[in-house]
């Protein structure tokens, strides 16, 4: 049975991890929690790995038809991510079309999700990253909307900068939202996973 592999994208360390760049590691942190696994480090990958499985159509099920899912953040910066994840991607045998990237979208207004297969990068370094080490940029992604900068400010800046302390319920909500779409996309497929949480 084929294995899944989740990216959640993100920059290392605490300096990062309130930053609107680490959306895909507060994901994979909610899978994880749901699994009951915990991320450990995988020097070789250049990554934190858990791993857990998919049945009965959630995230740590059990069952004969359980499939295995890799939860994957890579220990890189955002613009290398690719690096981590080909490495992943090689060694648990976890083709492009059973990847699936959690990553934040200028392009979406906060509260706004998207999933989609294959497509551009859009500008983001992480997604222009895993094209690279992949080869390909064929595989899904789960789009979390961060919205564009105020005024003037450099997109770049912005993605670098955290969410507002009032925001920090409505960003809750909306990984939570973000986690149940990447289940549904595993266990029910793209069409009916788009047609409940695609906003």
């Amino acid at each position: 049975m084929a294995t899944w592999l989740v990216v959640g994208l993100g920059n290392p360390g605490p300096t990062y991890a309130a930053h609107r760049h680490n959306v895909g590691y507060l994901v994979v942190d909610e899978l994880a929690r749901r699994g009951g696994v915990r991320f450990s480090r995988a020097l070789t990958l250049r990554a934190e790995v858990a791993q857990t499985r998919l049945a009965g159509g959630r995230i740590g099920g059990l069952g004969a038809d359980a499939e295995q899912v890799v939860l994957l953040k890579p220990r890189t910066f955002m613009n290398d991510s690719g690096l981590a994840v080909a490495r992943a991607a090689k060694y648990f045998k976890a083709d492009p079309a059973h990847l699936v990237v959690a990553h934040d979208e200028l392009d979406l207004d906060f509260g706004r999700l998207r999933l989609k297969f294959g497509g551009g990068d859009n500008g983001h370094n992480g997604l222009k990253s895993i094209r690279s080490g992949l080869g390909t940029g064929e595989y899904y992604r789960a789009r979390l909307g961060i919205g564009r900068p105020p005024g003037r400010q450099d997109p770049a800046d912005f993605v670098l900068s955290p969410f507002p302390a009032s925001a920090g319920e409505e960003l809750r909500l909306e990984v939570d939202r973000c986690a149940d779409a990447v289940e549904a996309l595993l266990a029910e497929g793209l069409e009916l996973a788009q047609s409940r949480f695609n906003s």
